[in-house]
C-alpha cells in the first residue's frame, strides 16, 4: 500500500484497566478501512449498526475488520469501504468474568421471634457473584443507552432488594432463631433464586448468594457467650486450651515470646486461682451437709438412749431364736442344753440343777 493507504486506520479495542466495569462503548463510531479488532482473554466484542445487533465475537485475538469480521455480520457484510469513508457502527465489549462483591444490610431487620412481641433485630453480611448472562437483553436494558455500566449499580439494585428476601428466608429456614448461621447455606440458596429471577430482567444472572455472619444486639451476644462458657464449665481441658489461645492471641504482637511466655503464665496462675476457687466453693457447701448429717446422727442416738436401748438396737429385742430353740423343753424323752426357767446349761440332766425345773 501507498504512503497514506493506513492514515484512516484505527484500532477497535477495549485496553481494561479496572475490574469493575461489565461492559465499555467503543468511543469511535466510524470504522475505516484497514482497521482491526483485538479481543483480550476475558471479552466478547458485539458490533451494532443502527442500535440492533449485527454480530457477537467471542475468540480472542486480532481481527481484519474488513475481510475477517464484516463478512460475518448481518446488515453490513457487502458494504464496501471506500478510501475517506469507515462504516458507522458501535462496538460494545463484555467483561465475560464472574464478579464478586460484598453485600451488607445498612440497618437491622426485624424477624418475629417467639417471646419477642417487637421482633428480633438482625444484620447479616456475605458475598454474591454475578455475571451477564443475556446480551440481547442487557443491550437492551442498559447497553443501549449507556456508555459503561459498572458492578456497583448491580450491587445497590441487590441491596435495595435484599431486606424483605432476607425476612422471608429467615422466617422460611430459621430453625434455631438464636443460631441462624446453622441454616445459612439454606437462606442463602432461597435469597439466590429470588434474586436470580429479579436480576436477570437485566440480563444479569446471579451466579451466588453467601451469608458470612449474623449479627445479633449486644444483648443476645452476651447471652449466647455466657451459655458458651457455662457449655466448658465441665471440659477443663478445653477451657484450658481456649484460655491459653487467648493469652497468646493477645500477647502475640505485644513484645515476642517473652511477653507470649508471660500471658500464658499469667493466665495458667489464674486457671489455678479459679479452681481453687471452685474447690472452695464446693468444700463449704459440703461442710455443712456434713454437719446436718452427724446432727441427725445424734438425734437418732439420743432417742435410743433414752428408750433405754443401745444404739441401733431394735425395741424389745429379744434372744436369738437358735437360743430360745435350745432352751425349750424338748420332746421325745431328749433334755435341752439349757434350762427352760433359769438359763443353767442342763448337761442332760432330767431337772435343773440350779432351780429344779423338770427338763423332760
Amino acid at each position: 500500500m501507498g504512503l497514506f493507504g493506513n492514515q484512516f486506520s484505527n484500532v477497535v479495542e477495549w485496553q481494561e484497566q479496572r475490574n469493575d466495569i461489565m461492559f465499555w462503548k467503543w468511543n469511535n463510531d466510524e470504522i475505516k478501512k484497514g482497521s482491526k479488532l483485538i479481543i483480550r482473554p476475558g471479552q466478547d466484542a458485539i458490533f451494532m449498526y443502527n442500535g440492533k445487533v449485527e454480530g457477537i465475537f467471542r475468540d480472542p485475538g486480532s481481527f481484519d475488520i474488513e475481510s475477517q469480521i464484516i463478512p460475518f455480520l448481518s446488515t453490513l457484510k457487502g458494504i464496501k469501504f471506500g478510501f475517506n469513508s469507515g462504516v458507522r457502527a458501535e462496538v460494545l465489549f463484555i467483561n465475560t468474568k464472574e464478579f464478586t462483591l460484598r453485600w451488607g444490610t445498612k440497618n437491622p431487620i426485624n424477624i418475629q421471634a417467639p417471646g419477642l412481641p417487637g421482633g428480633m433485630p438482625i444484620g447479616a453480611f456475605g458475598t454474591f457473584s454475578c455475571k451477564i448472562s443475556d446480551y440481547d437483553t442487557f443491550i437492551e436494558r442498559i447497553a443501549g443507552i449507556k456508555k459503561q455500566f459498572l458492578v456497583d449499580e448491580v450491587k445497590e439494585r441487590v441491596t435495595s432488594t435484599l431486606n424483605p428476601l432476607l425476612m422471608k428466608w429467615i422466617t422460611k429456614e430459621g430453625k434455631d432463631m438464636f443460631n441462624l448461621q446453622a441454616n445459612a447455606i439454606d437462606i442463602g440458596n432461597g435469597i439466590k433464586e429470588d434474586l436470580d429471577m429479579e436480576i436477570i430482567k437485566l440480563g444479569i444472572t446471579i451466579t451466588a448468594f453467601n451469608i458470612e455472619s449474623f449479627n445479633y444486639p449486644e444483648t443476645v451476644k452476651r447471652m449466647q457467650e455466657k451459655v458458651a462458657s457455662q457449655s466448658m464449665v465441665g471440659d477443663m481441658g478445653r477451657y484450658t486450651q481456649m484460655a491459653m489461645v487467648d493469652s497468646m492471641s493477645k500477647n502475640g504482637n505485644a513484645g515476642g515470646t517473652a511477653n507470649n511466655m508471660a500471658g500464658m503464665a499469667n493466665t495458667m496462675a489464674g486457671m489455678q486461682m479459679g479452681m481453687m476457687m471452685g474447690q472452695q466453693m464446693v468444700n463449704s457447701m459440703q461442710a455443712p451437709m456434713n454437719n446436718m448429717q452427724q446432727s441427725m446422727s445424734g438425734v437418732n442416738f439420743q432417742g435410743q438412749q433414752m428408750n433405754g436401748q443401745a444404739p441401733n438396737q431394735m425395741p424389745n429385742q429379744q434372744m436369738p431364736n437358735q437360743q430360745m430353740q435350745q432352751a425349750a423343753p424338748q420332746e421325745g424323752g431328749v433334755a435341752p442344753k439349757f434350762c427352760p426357767n433359769c438359763g443353767t446349761k442342763t448337761e442332760g440332766a432330767k431337772f435343773c440343777s440350779n432351780c429344779g425345773t423338770k427338763l423332760i
